[in-house]
């Protein structure tokens, strides 16, 4: 169905019943029988009927607001991204409204809920870990309105995506420390809820393979949270358990590379000569730590401007989301530090 088809009169129509009936059943005025609002709700489902919300910004001029929905605004990436989004919106003469949602699936759908009601002309989306149903993204979809996903590519067919080269960043990671020598490398995933997990878990393993090492299932460890805490109990329990210890590590994230870094110096290993590190996002604090923590790095403003450009031309109607391009991907790049650079080798 069309956005803007279904109607409280097209709902009265089918049930036989009053405007004025399926109005009040909706808003669940006193009243009206319990039978007669769960029949006006089943049928408004079914037609895609959505009141004050995607239908009434149709009739009505542009609000020139878009809306951002976020896993974590603390995080540096997603700040990045946020910066980006802002620069290209703002000079075009939109509003940002932003939520984020704590890796939760129940935020995530209210905040889409309540952007749609505040009658936004579209809207970017980074889904939560939580998030394994696309009902609630798909149903807006088929309605007509403009959703962009970026960095977290959901499983929606012909969805517009702006994402960076995961898969690739993995590998160039991998590479790295089995050219700096190291030949047992534990992968720190993320949880395989995330196509971008599993791009970087597969750049791992492809990256061992190109140089002749055997993929060791034991050496691929996902930790869920993503935390530095999680992290450091989990390559704490490794070291302590395994036979052969490995030396290096490639973490999915760099909170979880801190966390393998002071697991390896709770058991005496020096870092790099004993275990190299490697993490992924590049954030700050990267250059800060002691040593300096190798980082895969994510053009984190670019895809944040780029997701924006593409929504806005949607909304504008400056490009056709049927014809269009449907993914761009944005190159990584190593920024190679001393946490993975073994001494003799270092310039």
């Amino acid at each position: 169905m069309k956005l803007g088809q279904a109607t409280i009169k097209d709902i009265a129509r089918e049930l036989n019943l009053s405007a004025s009936t399926i109005s009040r059943a909706l808003k669940d005025y006193p009243g009206i029988s319990d039978e007669t609002k769960r029949r006006v709700k089943e049928i408004a489902e079914k037609m895609n009927y959505r009141p004050n919300a995607i239908a009434l910004s149709l009739r009505k001029s542009r609000s020139f607001t878009i809306g951002v929905i976020i896993p974590e605004v603390v995080h540096f990436f997603f700040s990045t991204v946020i910066s980006g989004v802002e620069e290209i919106a703002n000079s075009r003469g939109y509003n940002v409204i932003l939520a984020q949602t704590n890796e939760k699936l129940e935020r995530e759908i209210s905040s889409i809920e309540t952007m749609l009601s505040n009658q936004i002309d579209g809207v970017l989306v980074s889904y939560s870990k939580e998030t394994k149903s696309f009902e609630h993204f798909t149903k807006v979809l088929d309605q007509g309105f403009p959703i962009v996903f970026f960095d977290r590519a959901p499983a929606i067919p012909d969805a517009i995506n702006v994402m960076v080269d995961d898969y690739q960043g993995a590998f160039d990671a991998t590479s790295h420390l089995i050219l700096q020598g190291y030949k047992n490398i534990v992968h720190l995933a993320g949880p395989k809820t995330l196509k971008i997990s599993i791009d970087r878990e597969n750049g791992y393993k492809d990256a061992l393979k190109r140089y002749g090492i055997e993929v060791n299932p034991a050496y691929i460890i996902t930790c869920p949270k993503g935390t530095m805490e999680e992290g450091r109990e989990l390559v704490s329990e490794l070291l302590a358990s395994h036979p052969e210890k490995p030396d290096a590590f490639f973490s999915c994230n760099d909170i979880g590379a801190v966390g393998a870094m002071m697991a390896c110096r709770d058991a005496g290993m020096k870092i790099p000569e004993d275990v190299g590190v490697v993490g992924f996002s590049d954030w700050q604090f990267c250059a800060m730590l002691e040593p300096q923590l190798s980082s895969v790095s994510q053009p984190g403003f670019l895809m944040g401007a780029r997701a924006t450009e593409i929504l806005l031309d949607i909304i504008e109607k400056k490009l056709d989301p049927s014809t269009m391009e449907k993914t761009l991907v944005l190159e990584t790049k190593l920024m190679e530090r001393d946490s993975s650079k073994k001494l003799s080798q270092k310039n």
